[in-house]
């Protein structure tokens, strides 16, 4: 059964893992997509736990995200599901399956609409409550000729975590 827990009891595993990936998943409609991310944060602002995650403006997730109410954080810990975490952050979601191409499953979440990643150990699910897009003329320059040299800038998504647990 699911661990039911702070969001932050298990915020220092999740930074371990987050450079590593963990699966963003949003479904905007009757279309579900994920993707791996490799950035993000935790933290509490406006009052409230949020988790604040990041998509460029090529990304079919994008196109998804815009439209959601929500996301969820899917985040692998004991599992090895570095095979998926590396297809899931290459292929696009726009012409395949892409559940079935990174031989991945979901599962209804608790709180949200967005579904989970089956497999992973810990899940964030996120209401969304502010969209904020880059401007890279107020980025570091040395951030902006490493990560945007080819203009493709981040959307930042800020969600409230509703329900965070674990499965093991």
């Amino acid at each position: 059964m699911p661990e039911d827990m702070s969001y932050s009891k298990m915020s220092h595993q999740l930074l371990q893992q987050l450079p590593k990936g963990a699966f963003l998943t949003v479904k905007a409609g009757d279309k579900v997509n994920t993707m791996t991310i490799g950035w993000g944060s935790i933290g509490f602002i406006w009052g409230r736990p949020i988790f604040m995650v990041m998509v460029r403006y090529s990304r079919y997730t994008h196109e998804l995200i815009q439209e959601a109410e929500d996301f969820t954080v899917s985040v692998p810990l004991q599992t090895n599901m570095k095979k998926s975490l590396a297809a899931a952050g290459s292929k696009t979601g726009r012409g395949i399956d892409k559940f079935a191409a990174c031989n991945l499953s979901t599962r209804s979440a608790r709180k949200v609409k967005s579904p989970v990643i089956d497999g992973c150990e810990l899940f964030y699910e996120c209401r969304m409550v502010y969209k904020q897009a880059m401007e890279c003329k107020n980025l570091d320059p040395s951030i902006q000729s490493r990560w945007y040299k080819d203009g493709d800038e981040h959307v930042l998504y800020f969600g409230e975590i509703v329900a965070c647990y674990q499965q093991n």
